[in-house]
């Protein structure tokens, strides 16, 4: 056999995660916790958090090179994400799945327990670890806060807390997100969610290929 159709035969037989950037590290983690060496990832940038009408082209283009590149089980690591239906519709073009709930605050926390209380959380302004990680990356010096304190009643001032779903124990960042409530005027909660649902769905979607069955 030749080793471009070796290739060919394990991307068959590999679960191939598209995911939003700003999940790959928990992914990966999953991918450890579980044993799955047959899973592989690939990322769309985290900056689509904030333009939700590039998730879905850029995933359709995804998926189709995934498909090119011999991929035969894809699942898509995204919920809706604010695009109003769109990644529903690519993945019913390519027949694949997604990532139930509509967005990862909510998959995080379970989707069941996230309609519980979605209703007291309105006014939430939620960080994740990766936020908390990129805090000032993704929110003060695109927001220009660094430079413009004043704007933050702006940006923040229909908000009642902020809300840290914390992925793990990290001392580091739980201040992150705290000294972020407090520059924001906002009250603060923590949360541990762990990965929620990401755990489950990749545990039921990629636990097996039809080579393991």
């Amino acid at each position: 056999m030749t080793a471009t159709r070796k290739d060919s035969r394990a991307k068959a037989d590999t679960v191939l995660v598209i995911a939003c950037g700003m999940i790959a590290r928990e992914v990966l983690a999953v991918k450890e916790r579980l044993s799955f060496d047959h899973l592989e990832l690939t990322c769309l940038p985290a900056e689509f958090h904030y333009y939700p009408d590039r998730i879905a082209p850029a995933l359709d283009k995804a998926i189709l090179q995934a498909k090119a590149d011999g991929y035969r089980h894809i699942f898509i690591g995204y919920a809706d994400c604010g695009t109003g239906g769109m990644i529903d519709r690519i993945c019913e073009k390519h027949s694949v799945e997604r990532m139930e709930g509509p967005h990862c605050f909510a998959f995080y926390q379970g989707i069941e327990a996230f309609k519980a209380i979605e209703d007291g959380d309105m006014l939430a302004f939620y960080m994740t670890d990766f936020l908390c990680r990129q805090f000032e990356a993704f929110f003060i010096k695109p927001l220009g806060l660094d430079r413009h304190p004043e704007l933050i009643g702006e940006y923040f001032g229909n908000y009642e807390k902020v809300v840290y779903l914390a992925q793990t124990n990290d001392p580091a960042l739980d201040k992150v997100a705290e000294d972020a409530a407090r520059m924001l005027g906002l009250t603060y909660e923590r949360r541990f969610t762990g990965y929620g649902d990401l755990t489950t769905t990749l545990r039921a979607k990629a636990g097996k290929t039809p080579a393991d069955a």
